[in-house]
């Protein structure tokens, strides 16, 4: 249930809970999963307090939580939750923020450019470029049963890419945030494209 709220999560850009039944015991054992700017496990605590009973357990920190309700109150659990939300969740935190490093020539999607990428050591605090830009679709198909591949056009050059667990299709034309990176399929190399985060453009 954990990974699913978090992928829920990045599709919403939301605090989201997504639970398990016990059925033995008649319990709903919950995974929760936040976004900047909203303490979960604070949350958790207030709804506590306002319902006394209601939150059987919980436990967690600022991005991910965990607890127990029994499986009547499900509802009241979701109107509480959402009405604490709504008031501790700042404005600006609602909006989702992707910061880029701009936009890359289509010259530049190249394989050298990419092995180039590659061989740079990246960690936290100092990630791989993320670019951005607008492509049209010109083919998308489901490989491996929760990916999209996709054949895309930018400045007349056509490039692969792929939507790693997404089977939702895309527009002709999207702006999307990407990282360049290398695709190697028996023994070929080439270019490919990731994207990271899609709108219709």
């Amino acid at each position: 249930v954990g990974l699913i709220a978090s992928r829920v999560r990045e599709r919403v850009h939301r605090p989201v809970f997504c639970f398990s039944l016990d059925a033995k015991k008649k319990e709903l054992r919950g995974s929760g999963r936040s976004i900047p700017g909203f303490h979960l496990r604070d949350a958790l605590d207030l709804v506590a307090k306002r319902a006394p009973g209601l939150i059987l357990r919980f436990g967690g920190h600022a991005q991910a939580a965990g607890l127990t309700i029994r499986e009547p109150d499900l509802q009241r659990f979701q109107a509480l939750f959402e009405k604490t939300a709504a008031e501790l969740l700042p404005e600006a935190a609602r909006a989702r923020v992707v910061e880029t490093d701009g936009e890359l020539e289509a010259a530049y999607h190249s394989l050298d450019v990419a092995q180039l990428l590659e061989a740079q050591i990246w960690g936290q605090g100092f990630p791989p470029p993320l670019f951005c830009g607008n492509f049209g679709v010109e083919e998308q198909r489901i490989v491996g049963e929760r990916h999209l591949k996709l054949r895309l056009v930018k400045d007349g050059k056509r490039l692969e890419a792929m939507r790693f667990n997404s089977l939702e299709p895309l527009p002709a034309k999207v702006r999307a945030a990407y990282r360049l990176g290398v695709n190697e399929f028996n023994g070929l190399k080439r270019p490919q494209i990731t994207f990271e985060n899609v709108e219709p453009a």
